[in-house]
């Protein structure tokens, strides 16, 4: 998935229709991938999985600007996922 690609479907999440926030949406996107490599999870552009991971962080990100709140449940179970298969695989 392309960079614009990802921006597309981050903002289709987030219900964003205008051009205005494009650069600090693929700012998110960055510090997504960033966060999430930092983990240790190992991505890549080419798996539809990670990207929707990826996805996933930014829209949060973005969300908790104004409310706050905590990651979900949802993303720290599917972050986990990645990283114990990721643990598997390595010891396998």
């Amino acid at each position: 998935m392309t960079d614009a690609e990802k921006l597309t479907m981050l903002k289709i999440d987030l219900g964003i229709s205008v051009t205005a926030y494009d650069a600090r949406l693929t700012q998110y996107i960055e510090a997504s991938e960033a966060e999430i490599r930092r983990e240790g999870i190992t991505l890549s552009d080419d798996s539809l999985d990670d990207c929707n991971l990826v996805i996933m962080f930014a829209a949060w990100m973005w969300r908790k600007r104004d409310t706050g709140e905590g990651m979900p449940r949802m993303l720290r179970y599917a972050l986990n996922n990645r990283l114990f298969a990721k643990k598997m695989r390595e010891e396998a």
